[in-house]
């Protein structure tokens, strides 16, 4: 199957996305038991969430590395998260499929915008690239207020089942679908036009 090259794919339903990020136990546990992030959870620090669940594996190391030893995924709206997308910019300039780039108008953008796209090689199961990418958001400012205060439906701790599936990739890693994008989010984040739902 071709897989477009910039394409989000996620866990989702109707009204939330799934996505993940790895912290500490002393940011994570108190996250959990309060279904929103708390202190010592730093609202001014940028904070990416990531869709793909093996990117996150990747980038966590299986919940091995340094600070990273509680892997959350957290549901939000998708009212919350196509607002991020609205209102974000690439962290480089977009050269991707020969595009002009303004490189004045992309710099207004980056010192506007309260969230950051990057598009990193995607993953498998075995953490080996794949030959598309993954989406990372990053958000701060207004973005991280609102991700904290209004978009969070859920937290769960997926550390336990993160451990099973390193011990066995043969398990059932979480399905991950297309993400239908309108055409005007597509250009914002730089998905590949045929990535549009």
């Amino acid at each position: 199957m071709n897989v477009p090259n910039r394409q989000i794919r996620a866990a989702y339903t109707e009204e939330s996305i799934t996505v993940y990020q790895a912290y500490s136990p002393a940011i994570a546990g108190p996250a959990v038991a309060a279904q929103r992030f708390v202190p010592p959870f730093k609202r001014e620090r940028m904070t990416w969430i990531k869709p793909s669940f093996c990117w996150m594996m990747y980038r966590c190391g299986w919940a091995a590395k340094p600070g990273q030893g509680r892997v959350l995924a957290i549901d939000i709206t998708r009212e919350g998260f196509e607002w991020a997308l609205a209102h974000s910019c690439l962290s480089h300039p977009d050269r991707a499929e020969g595009r002009q780039v303004d490189h004045a108008e992309w710099r207004r953008r980056l010192h506007e915008s309260p969230v950051r796209i990057q598009w990193d090689p995607e993953r498998d199961r075995h953490l080996r690239p794949l030959p598309h990418r993954s989406i990372q958001i990053g958000l701060s400012g207004e973005a991280v207020e609102r991700f904290v205060d209004d978009w969070i439906v859920a937290i769960t701790d997926v550390t336990a089942r993160v451990h099973e599936l390193h011990a066995d990739r043969s398990g059932d890693f979480p399905v991950e679908h297309p993400y239908p994008l309108t055409a005007d989010l597509a250009r914002t984040i730089g998905a590949t036009p045929d990535s549009v739902g």
